[in-house]
């Protein structure tokens, strides 16, 4: 292989690099990122502030030492237009025109935006990307003290904890009964509800955002339930889609998300991969770290001339709300799925088990609770 193109800069385009280079230090490596390229760690955009983190200092390492590191070119603040198949290239917005003999597309996710009734739509924030981190801490020091979160989620739940963990008034505003209502079972949901009312957060669940105007200081946000409040910043954590646009275009399958093989190959071309939250393998989308890690090991393999099939182990994954940490692991959601709910000293444990009684998942609320991850995940892998 004479040329290896990756598009997108986040951990599953650096990844997927990283452990390329260490098969193969010859094979020349262009990099293509909308922005800066820098390298940095997006999970931690919704805990940052209680860290004490800027931006900048959220930086891990710049987009010319990840070039020197991993012996590669990096285009920056470049985007790609048009893929075309059929030449092997890519066309940029510069004009320019690069050519490939395998492509990865590791184009991440945009943020699911809906639009509301008034004149405040343009304000919301989405926090996705160090660019919106920036803009987000710009904000803060615009004397907010008051900020509604619409989304009741992984990441509005995540940036409730930290924007609570530094005094700031939060209004979460979710579709659901409780929080996180997609992800862990309803007890799980209505133990960390209590734990953030407690410090502090105001739920607006089964509910969602009728109306957002501007007011004289701020924004008056209007619920569909009838409830009326004013908010100084309003964040918007609805969900992410996976950008599939450019595949798309190319004429590439793509369904929730670009549609590849158990070799991250995409089913339209054999020389074209797709990775990260951008991927949907075995119809599944996997936008968390432990997936993206795996899918890189193994695609790199592949791409070095060793077919390799991306296997997932049990994966844990960490709400990162600390007032009241959460685990989860397996399955907890199916007809054929029993749950078990318990009371623990702090929080709750549920465990998830199939019609032969095998444990097939857990979700673990609480620090006390948290203790015994280790534990049942050697239960599950038994």
């Amino acid at each position: 292989m004479s040329s290896l193109i990756v598009i997108g800069s986040g951990l599953a385009g650096y990844t997927l690099i990283r452990e390329f280079r260490k098969l193969d230090k010859e094979t020349s490596v262009t990099l293509i990122s909308g922005d800066a390229a820098d390298f940095y760690s997006k999970p931690m955009l919704s805990t940052a502030l209680a860290q004490g983190k800027d931006a900048q200092s959220l930086i891990m390492t710049p987009a010319e030492k990840m070039a020197a590191q991993l012996d590669i070119n990096i285009l920056a603040n470049t985007c790609v237009t048009e893929i075309d198949k059929g030449k092997k290239r890519c066309v940029l917005d510069t004009g320019e025109v690069v050519e490939y003999e395998k492509l990865v597309l590791a184009l991440g996710a945009d943020p699911i935006r809906i639009p509301f009734d008034g004149d405040a739509n343009d304000d919301v924030l989405s926090i996705n990307n160090i660019d919106d981190y920036a803009m987000f801490r710009q904000k803060l020091d615009t004397d907010v003290k008051r900020i509604a979160i619409i989304g009741a989620g992984l990441i509005g739940c995540e940036f409730a904890n930290d924007l609570i963990s530094q005094d700031y008034q939060v209004d979460v505003i979710g579709l659901g009964e409780t929080p996180l209502d997609t992800l862990i079972p309803a007890e799980a949901g209505k133990s960390l509800l209590a734990a953030l009312e407690k410090e502090g957060v105001v739920w607006h669940l089964d509910t969602t955002v009728e109306c957002l105007k501007h007011s004289n200081k701020g924004y008056q946000v209007s619920l569909r339930n009838g409830a009326d409040f004013h908010a100084d910043l309003i964040i918007s954590a609805i969900g992410l889609r996976a950008k599939t646009d450019l595949a798309k275009n190319a004429g590439l399958e793509t369904n929730r998300a670009i549609v590849v093989s158990k070799y991250l190959q995409t089913t339209s071309d054999d020389d074209i991969y797709a990775i990260g939250d951008c991927a949907e393998v075995g119809g599944e989308v996997l936008p968390y770290i432990m997936p993206i890690m795996h899918g890189a090991r193994a695609l790199a393999k592949t791409l070095c001339g060793e077919s390799s099939e991306v296997e997932y182990p049990i994966m844990p994954v960490i709400v990162k709300t600390t007032k009241h940490p959460i685990v989860i692991a397996g399955q907890l959601k199916g007809k054929k799925v029993n749950l078990h709910s318990e009371t623990v000293e702090d929080g709750v444990k549920v465990l998830a088990n199939d019609h032969n009684d095998n444990m097939v998942g857990f979700c673990l609320v609480g620090a006390e609770a948290n203790k015994e991850k280790q534990a049942l995940l050697k239960d599950m892998k038994a």
